[in-house]
């Protein structure tokens, strides 16, 4: 499987359940100069939410990946690059480490060829999905180097993801995720408002995810986190 997030500084990521800015499309989505589009939310998806987005951004260049929460709402669509499916390596429940993943090859025919795994470390307790997943929040810079050395070394991973989800996680904790990978892609996510924390946040990790912001302020606050991510 090629491995185009190598090169990605930025990603976007959409919500399914929630609108954009009034008066923004997803034509000024894919606009905004990021390196690919990720559609994924924790709670209230569906498989028709997602299908809507699919549409929507499909005839545009941006590369689009689905991130599923759960079996049931994965859409089977030529128009996506493919599937980037969360691994919880901190979960205290294994269905979010396995059991979820068991459960989509039971039930469909999974393009192994355009499908890959993200190694998720959840940092931030008050965030939807550490209480959906029942992470341990409760980590040490070390721990989180371990996950991310673990991850990569005994598991394969080609991307770790630190998740702080909401809020902006503390840099050397992902300098300490990166310092315990040599191949795997870093992505960090979580709290990423402007220009300032994508440039900071970019020096510690490959690729910044932004998320929120589009919902929140739209399409012209997230072209400054590109710009940070990029120019970093």
């Amino acid at each position: 499987m090629t491995t185009p997030w190598t090169d990605w500084d930025h990603v976007l990521k959409v919500d399914p359940d929630k609108e954009l800015v009034a008066g923004e499309t997803f034509d000024d989505v894919c606009a905004t100069g990021t390196d690919a589009i990720e559609i994924g939310g924790t709670l209230d998806i569906t498989a028709e939410k997602m299908e809507r987005v699919i549409e929507a951004c499909a005839k545009h260049d941006v590369p689009l990946y689905q991130e599923p929460s759960m079996p049931s709402v994965v859409v089977e669509d030529d128009a996506l690059d493919g599937y980037l499916i969360p691994t919880v390596f901190n979960a205290g429940d294994v269905f979010w480490v396995t059991g979820a993943h068991k459960e989509w090859e039971r039930i469909a025919d999974i393009a192994w060829e355009r499908t890959t795994t993200e190694a998720y470390i959840v940092l931030n307790d008050d965030a939807s999905v550490a209480e959906l997943t029942d992470a341990d929040t409760d980590l040490t810079a070390d721990d989180v180097h371990s996950y991310a050395k673990v991850a990569e070394r005994l598991f394969g991973q080609d991307i770790v993801y630190v998740e702080y989800s909401g809020t902006l996680g503390d840099p050397d904790v992902v300098q300490a995720a990166q310092d315990g990978i040599d191949e795997a892609t870093l992505f960090y996510g979580g709290g990423i408002h402007g220009y300032d924390a994508a440039y900071e946040m970019a020096q510690h990790a490959d690729t910044i995810v932004v998320g929120d912001l589009l919902h929140d302020e739209g399409v012209d606050a997230v072209r400054e986190t590109v710009k940070g991510a990029k120019e970093a």
